[in-house]
């Protein structure tokens, strides 16, 4: 089974799978066919993180997160007043060093089966051909009207005449499509060394945006060792830094583990609370701890230290928000001894794939190189361009995610596959920003605590708190009763809060796959 956010990507995968395919194998066609039909975040001008659990028990990550350039420095972002200007987030300036293609490749020579080009194929079909847009597809492109219409080549293909395209319309990639098939026939190489890096090199320096030929000559996706802890009799595998998701993850639920929060039942305004606490706590020290481990140390077992979390938990009044102005970070060193897709896939072996990658933010910096095709990620603005201050998601990050030469920006993304008794039991992710670790947690423990079947945990109304700004965000569908109570403890509610991740997952039950697609978007899981 697949579950993806675009139905026609869902579909390629399901073909790879059936034409016998491994999850790998489909994970890769998966994540190009999105680059065509989802331009808002698939991508080949962006990066992630592959989690993978095999059959036979072994697990594997691989981080394909872009880089910061060679050029790039600690105040590059910030105007001569010292304030944050927009060049991280809209421009050429805003985009990383792209980690896609070369991580995708990296997955398929190590774990695939398929021919590399094959996998390619259904992209190079959708970007050449066309293929329909959705009524989501086509508002979303129509929302991002203004950011496109700053760029000649993204106004050209996807706003045509500047104006917003229609439901059913056909949308074409010719540029796309003829990058796409150099990529097929030479692999990575000829996006990092050859014609489309040189392309891309030669539109960066012409447009004042940092990333050279040398920068992507010396790209590099790196195999990490995935993060694994336990909740309750469940084994937990999830993404290490430079994500931050799996650690706060990981922290928040060893925080919630023991305290009976899940009686008072899903929803109620007592778990909620319970939920929001723990939240808050572990977004602070993901503000001050969380970097890219390759040039801060991450104290990843002070936060998890049973030690260290009892102290947390003792800090949780039962009745009483906690200001997040009194909660400062932990000292976890002292316990010592990191806008977005997701897809899913479960093969018939049992082999499983979870993959979260991302421009960052929807349609990522807005611009489209010119005679390639591809959109660029802002992911820039996922550094600390002033530590201390808020980024696009309003989180706030410190000095360890602060900007240096090469150095991967810190991210949510949290790719998560779950154990029962030592067998597949559960692959989850989603999209979000930096809410994606709370929707994710969330789903989870619908389903390990609250009993309830996969799409019922994904339908379920979410809450979000990220320390600050000190408030629960709530999805809709929480009873005002809920948003009385959870403010007579003193929690600044917002109960129109927006959506919290578009989390997708698959269980596996009794020899059974079940699917479940987020009902807050489009998207689709599909089996065979």
């Amino acid at each position: 089974m697949v579950v993806a956010q675009e139905p026609n990507a869902t579909d390629a995968g399901v073909a790879v799978l059936k034409a016998g395919g491994n999850a790998v194998d489909a994970a890769v066609a998966v994540a190009f066919a999105l680059s065509v039909t989802h331009p808002f975040a698939g991508n080949i001008g962006g990066g992630g993180f592959l989690l993978a659990r095999f059959a036979d028990g072994r697990t594997a990550f691989i981080d394909f997160r872009e880089t910061a350039p060679a050029g790039a420095s600690h105040d590059m972002y910030l105007d001569a007043s010292g304030k944050p200007t927009r060049d991280s987030l809209v421009g050429w300036r805003a985009a990383g060093v792209p980690g896609t293609v070369r991580g995708l490749e990296l997955a398929h020579k190590k774990f695939g089966r398929k021919p590399w080009a094959e996998l390619v194929q259904p992209a190079v079909d959708f970007a050449a051909n066309g293929f329909e847009l959705s009524y989501s597809t086509a508002k979303s492109i129509c929302a991002s009207t203004k950011l496109l219409n700053q760029f000649p080549e993204s106004k050209r293909i996807f706003l045509k005449a500047g104006g917003c395209p229609e439901t059913g319309e056909k949308l074409i990639q010719p540029e796309l499509a003829e990058t796409l098939r150099r990529i097929a026939g030479e692999g990575a190489k000829d996006f990092y060394e050859g014609e489309t890096a040189r392309r891309l090199a030669v539109a960066m320096a012409a447009n004042g945006g940092l990333i050279t030929l040398e920068d992507l000559k010396s790209y590099r996706a790196v195999e990490r060792q995935p993060l694994e802890g336990k909740y309750k009799n469940y084994g937990i595998i999830t993404a290490p830094p430079p994500s931050s998701g799996g650690v706060a993850m990981l922290e928040m639920m060893a925080l919630l583990e023991g305290t009976g929060y899940e009686k008072a039942g899903a929803g109620s305004a007592s778990t909620t609370h319970y939920l929001a606490e723990a939240m808050r706590r572990a977004y602070a020290d993901r503000a001050e701890f969380l970097g890219d481990p390759d040039f801060v140390h991450v104290p990843v077992k002070g936060l998890l230290n049973p030690r260290y979390i009892a102290g947390l938990r003792s800090t949780i009044d039962v009745k009483r928000a906690t200001p997040s102005d009194v909660i400062g970070h932990g000292d976890a060193t002292v316990f010592e001894t990191n806008e977005t897709t997701h897809f899913n896939v479960i093969d018939a072996e049992g082999n499983a794939v979870s993959l979260t990658y991302t421009l960052n933010g929807g349609y990522g910096n807005g611009v489209t190189v010119p005679g390639l095709g591809f959109l660029l990620n802002n992911e820039m603005d996922d550094f600390a361009a002033k530590p201390g201050t808020p980024n696009l998601f309003g989180l706030i990050q410190g000095e360890a995610n602060a900007i240096m030469p090469h150095k991967r920006p810190l991210s949510s993304m949290t790719p998560t596959i779950v154990t029962r008794d030592g067998k597949l039991f559960m692959v989850v992710g989603a999209p979000g920003g930096g809410r994606i670790i709370n929707g994710v947690m969330q789903v989870i423990l619908n389903v390990l605590d609250f009993g309830m079947d996969v799409q019922q945990a994904v339908d379920q109304p979410r809450l979000h708190h990220q320390w600050k700004p000190d408030k629960i965000s709530l999805e809709r569908g929480f009873s005002p009763d809920t948003v009385a109570l959870l403010r007579g403890m003193g929690h600044e509610v917002d109960p129109e809060g927006g959506g919290v991740a578009s989390v997708e997952a698959l269980l596996v039950d009794g020899g059974w796959i079940q699917g479940a697609q987020n009902g807050r978007s489009t998207g689709k899981a599909a089996g065979y």
